[in-house]
């Protein structure tokens, strides 16, 4: 009997400097979890790090549900732009308060409404530079 291999898919987002921030924004709001954060100071051998980029982040994870959003500071990092982190969320009112926070001082690409294939669904990009499409799946009863 042939057995496939085990495989999981992760995401890994680079952040110009504000990783910490943004998982953290994401832990409190979103319900996930940080299970690492890692940052450039803790390494050996850093010497050649700059001192202004010792406490920016080197390697954080960050569970949602059962998935992982792994992430660093890297110099210079741009926006996602072609890529989008999707949360299915199970009510509208769940779906709502989660737009409400990740579009605050970010940009909205398509606004929160109904859909012929969601309750709700929306695309956008937060203040961190995450690209997210929402999709609230049912109604509440």
């Amino acid at each position: 009997m042939n057995q496939k291999p085990s495989i999981k898919l992760e995401f890994y987002v680079n952040y110009p400097g504000v990783c910490e921030e943004a998982f953290r924004f994401y832990e409190q709001h979103i319900g996930g979890r940080i299970t690492t954060m890692l940052y450039h100071h803790q390494l050996p051998g850093t010497a050649h790090v700059p001192d202004n980029w010792k406490d920016a982040v080197l390697h954080a994870r960050l569970e949602i549900g059962e998935t992982a959003l792994l992430g660093a500071d890297i110099p210079n990092a741009e926006p996602m732009r072609s890529a989008y982190l999707t949360l299915e969320i199970e009510t509208i009112e769940e779906a709502e308060r989660i737009y409400d926070l990740l579009s605050d001082n970010g940009e909205v690409f398509m606004k929160m409404e109904e859909t012929f294939f969601a309750a709700r669904f929306a695309m956008l990009r937060d203040k961190f530079g995450t690209s997210w499409m929402l999709i609230g799946k049912s109604k509440t009863p």
